[in-house]
């Protein structure tokens, strides 16, 4: 039997998804990306998982987009493609997803990356955006996430030449949190999931929208959007238990309710 294009498991509240294509360094395909929607989708749904973390390989956390499903197809059939619906699904998944990136991440590989809330990056992980030397430009969200992340310049910079930043270029820019060891990446992304997972559930996922909220918004909406989120979680009995334990001195033991 074929091996699935998306491995999942789940430890306690930690879900782990690992992209399963490594002969060909995890090419994100039509299937690749419906399995991960699929899998995303699910784990929104299971209160027991509170944490996700993204994978690869140690070669290639995804070296880009199919080029070979790709290919042939024509301006009309890339304009009704599913695939920004694929893209807008993994946008929109509302707990903590972390990124454990080696190897490779370039092209849609990067731009799956960016999607990501947190990223951990092995000292061997490259990203870019090398799409203008294929004669075309990202199209999942490169030239704006990116953009946002880093910079205009700096942004021109990867996505006119296609260069590659280095694991260390990468967190300097700030387009990811930690450099480990690549021995260490992926245990790393599960310990600080495991921490987080240990959080309220509502107040992760409501922080996690204000943050997201306030890319595409004025900062007066996006103040009004938080403060009217932040009230919102006094209706949550993590908040009582939550104030109520630091009252106490004592760890909380949020339930998320």
């Amino acid at each position: 039997m074929t091996e699935p294009v998306v491995l999942s498991s789940q430890e306690g509240p930690v879900g782990l998804l690992r992209l399963n294509r490594p002969d060909v360094l995890n090419a994100l395909n039509s299937e690749v990306m419906d399995a991960l929607v699929q899998a995303l989708s699910a784990w929104d749904r299971e209160e027991s998982v509170r944490v996700v973390v993204l994978t690869g390989g140690e070669r290639a956390f995804a070296a880009g987009a199919d080029i070979a499903e790709m290919q042939g197809q024509s301006a009309a059939d890339m304009l009704s493609s599913p695939q920004l619906t694929r893209w807008e699904a993994i946008r929109r998944f509302s707990k903590p997803l972390i990124g454990a990136v080696s190897g490779w991440a370039l092209g849609g590989g990067m731009e799956l990356a960016m999607c990501c809330d947190l990223l951990v990056a092995s000292e061997t992980a490259r990203f870019g955006q090398p799409e203008i030397r294929i004669g075309v430009m990202p199209g999942a969200g490169g030239t704006q996430r990116l953009t946002r992340t880093v910079g205009k310049v700096r942004a021109m910079d990867l996505v006119l030449s296609g260069r590659h930043l280095t694991a260390a270029e990468a967190h300097e820019w700030g387009l990811v949190n930690r450099v480990v060891a690549a021995e260490h990446c992926l245990a790393e992304a599960l310990r600080w999931a495991a921490e987080l997972a240990a959080g309220p559930p509502v107040a992760l996922a409501l922080a996690k929208e204000s943050v997201l909220f306030s890319l595409d918004s004025t900062v007066e909406t996006g103040l009004l959007h938080e403060r009217r989120l932040f009230a919102l979680l006094f209706a949550t009995e993590d908040q009582k238990e939550g104030m109520r334990a630091f009252l106490d001195k004592r760890p909380p033991q949020f339930e998320g309710r």
